[in-house]
């Protein structure tokens, strides 16, 4: 199974070294297939569309609530195009791809595409949920923990890894990944919605509730991926593609999807690691700013890789890999998602 930073449809297997001027980028797996093309006006279409093993077509009911501006990277929502969605940003790759090149200044700028994100969701965590419902990959997980999943996608693979997971995790660490995906969705008592958790402080004119009312829940992003976060290939905004995945959840979910990104990637290619001069997860938390639960965004790390891994299952079919990630996952368990915090923990 190869490293999906983002998911398994995210990421780019493109090379950040290439020219401006390549021929059109096409990607996918059975879950989401992308189309990067140049404009003409020197910007690039993300395109995304129904993989072959996606029932439907992928749509955003609730992009016309994201704001339009905010600090840091911009939101990109899509418009309806070709049975799918484009999405307008300055770059051709993704902060995933970018991270698969060893040169220091690739580093650098996924560290300035992270800030970015960091500074941009928090506004966005300062808007209320239109809905209630959680977003999609996360009630897919809970499905999954819940042994109800009847999602699209290959089944047979995803019953194959839950039997699997089963056996590794053990009766206790399901019932903890249980209550992880609950409480990441769940809200909390009013006398917490007012402790600056998940909205603007004073830097930004806010009360402190980040747009909670006493439900303390936002409106999140659902995949803040390093596959949706696209830096400019050389001026311009960061853009982080939005709308898909949008729903109700405690702002540490998106904190903890970028962070479980990180950690995922840190685990599969050590050597990414070593010796890398930027501590990327203290970057977005210290963009994001004061307030956020870090327990929780590291729960919410592990709920991301352990959600990866399922939707690889689904739409890309069984890997003898996806033993190592029961595994990895299992430890992350113990550890409560430590490692993908700063200062957490870093055995493997």
């Amino acid at each position: 199974m190869t490293v999906r930073t983002a998911s398994a449809a995210r990421t780019a297997p493109v090379t950040p070294a290439a020219r401006v001027d390549a021929p059109v980028a096409e990607f996918g797996t059975g879950l989401q297939l992308t189309r990067v093309r140049p404009t003409a006006d020197g910007r690039h279409a993300w395109w995304h569309g129904a993989g072959s093993r996606r029932a439907a077509p992928p749509t955003a009911p609730l992009a016309a609530h994201v704001p339009l501006h905010t600090d840091g990277a911009r939101l990109a929502t899509p418009v309806v195009s070709d049975t799918g969605l484009t999405y307008l940003a300055d770059g051709p790759y993704s902060a995933a791809a970018w991270l698969r090149d060893p040169r220091p200044a690739a580093r650098r700028l996924a560290a300035h595409a992270l800030a970015a994100a960091g500074a941009a969701l928090r506004d966005l965590h300062a808007t209320p949920p239109p809905t209630g419902a959680p977003p999609p990959a996360l009630t897919r997980l809970r499905r999954f923990a819940d042994g109800t999943d009847d999602g699209d996608g290959d089944r047979a693979a995803v019953r194959r890894l839950r039997e699997h997971a089963v056996r590794v995790w053990g009766p206790a660490r399901l019932t903890v990944l249980r209550s992880w995906c609950a409480e990441v969705a769940a809200p909390v008592p009013a006398s917490a919605a007012g402790n600056g958790h998940g909205g603007r402080d004073q830097r930004g004119g806010r009360d402190g509730h980040g747009g909670r009312d006493g439900h303390g829940l936002v409106l999140v992003h659902g995949f803040a991926s390093l596959g949706a976060l696209i830096p400019p290939l050389s001026r311009g905004p960061v853009a982080l593609l939005t709308g898909e995945d949008l729903g109700a959840a405690r702002p540490e979910l998106d904190l903890g999807w970028l962070l479980g990104d990180l950690a995922e990637l840190a685990w599969a290619l050590p050597v990414w690691g070593e010796g890398a001069g930027v501590d990327l997860p203290a970057v977005l938390l210290d963009a994001y700013g004061p307030g956020a639960d870090r327990d929780l965004a590291a729960r919410a790390a592990v709920l991301r890789i352990a959600a990866h891994t399922r939707d690889f299952a689904a739409y890309c079919g069984w890997s003898d890999e996806l033993a190592d990630y029961t595994a990895f996952i299992a430890d992350l368990i113990d550890e409560e998602g430590r490692r993908a915090v700063p200062g957490g923990a870093t055995t493997r």
